[in-house]
């Protein structure tokens, strides 16, 4: 089969189109499938430069979702068929033409959803139904900043927000990413240039948010900190700004803010059932048409080195997918 081979720690020139051994027949609890649709993250930049938590020794195939079908299922599988779409997670090996995962990562692709849609639905989704709904402890009514928001995980959690009842302000670089905010149900979008700590203080009427959900950090957090009213949750995801911040711990104090972290990597170490039955969930609620990905870019699999360019260039709103 062909496949993407990171064959060294780099850039996006380190991606190589090759041919690669087909995987083994799939073992217990395992299922073999014809993978046909991958999400692209900002996690496989970093995992192809070496600086991801998880640093696999190269070569690898990268990739961590999918969508496909079924071609074999191993003994004591029961749950799916040959034939059946969909949905997967990976720890490594999604940007190759087949692969083998456990029954447990896998879920059906949902009613209404697209191969393309359902490849990336899961990790976006995962992540801001993670947050917001266990860390974040979100309430109906609540003001919630989301960071980011015209990422893959910003949209998602614009989406899953709204859809748990609150009151959403979504921050974003350029005007078209804001409007793509607003059409997502965002009630506002605004820029971060000139510092966003004013307009989020001028929309709340000086009361300030429930919650921050940041995957920038650097550069945003301390305005964050100021933006959150009493008793706030700071939800830490990523540094995509360049870094973590030094989170002062006098506002956490005099405002009874907390600051939690948030890596859905953990949850499905930790708590492989919660991990599973906020999957269910989410497909539930997509297969109910309430939950939906937005797709910018498509490119070939043999084109994932562009797609990781794109990613890298700040060009997606929302997510990433390679077909094929």
């Amino acid at each position: 089969m062909k496949a993407i081979v990171c064959e060294a720690y780099g850039g996006p020139e380190v991606l190589a189109w090759r041919e690669v051994p087909d995987p083994p027949p799939p073992g217990p609890g395992e299922v073999l499938l014809r993978l046909l649709a991958r999400g692209v993250q900002y996690v496989d930049v970093l995992m192809a430069a070496g600086t991801y938590q998880f640093r696999p020794e190269p070569p690898f195939i990268p990739g961590s979702e999918a969508a496909g079908e079924v071609l074999a299922v191993g003994p004591g599988v029961t749950r799916f068929h040959p034939g059946d779409q969909v949905m997967s997670r990976h720890r490594l090996g999604a940007f190759a033409e087949r692969a083998v995962v456990p029954e447990s990562a896998c879920e059906s692709v949902p009613a209404g959803l697209s191969l393309e849609q359902a490849g990336v639905f899961r990790a976006a989704h995962a992540t801001a139904y993670h947050a917001l709904l266990q860390r974040g402890r979100l309430a109906s009514g609540e003001w919630v900043l989301i960071h980011g928001a015209a990422g893959g995980i910003g949209i998602a959690a614009i989406q899953v927000a709204k859809l748990m009842g609150a009151r959403v302000i979504a921050t974003a670089g350029t005007e078209a990413k804001r409007a793509a905010c607003l059409e997502e149900g965002a009630d506002h979008a605004i820029p971060y240039a000139g510092g966003f700590l004013d307009a989020v203080k001028a929309l709340t009427g000086g009361r300030g948010v429930d919650i921050v959900y940041d995957p920038i950090g650097a550069g945003v957090t301390e305005d964050s900190l100021r933006c959150l009213a009493w008793g706030g949750r700071l939800l830490i995801l990523g540094f995509l700004g360049g870094g973590p911040a030094n989170i002062r711990s006098n506002y956490l104090l005099i405002k009874g803010i907390e600051a939690i972290g948030v890596r859905i990597g953990g949850l499905q170490e930790a708590n492989p059932a919660l991990a599973e039955a906020n999957a269910r969930d989410l497909a539930r609620l997509a297969g109910e048409g309430k939950l939906r990905p937005r797709i910018s870019h498509r490119f070939p699999l043999e084109r994932a080195a562009d797609a990781l360019r794109a990613v890298m260039a700040r060009e997606v709103i929302g997510k990433a997918v390679l077909v094929g």
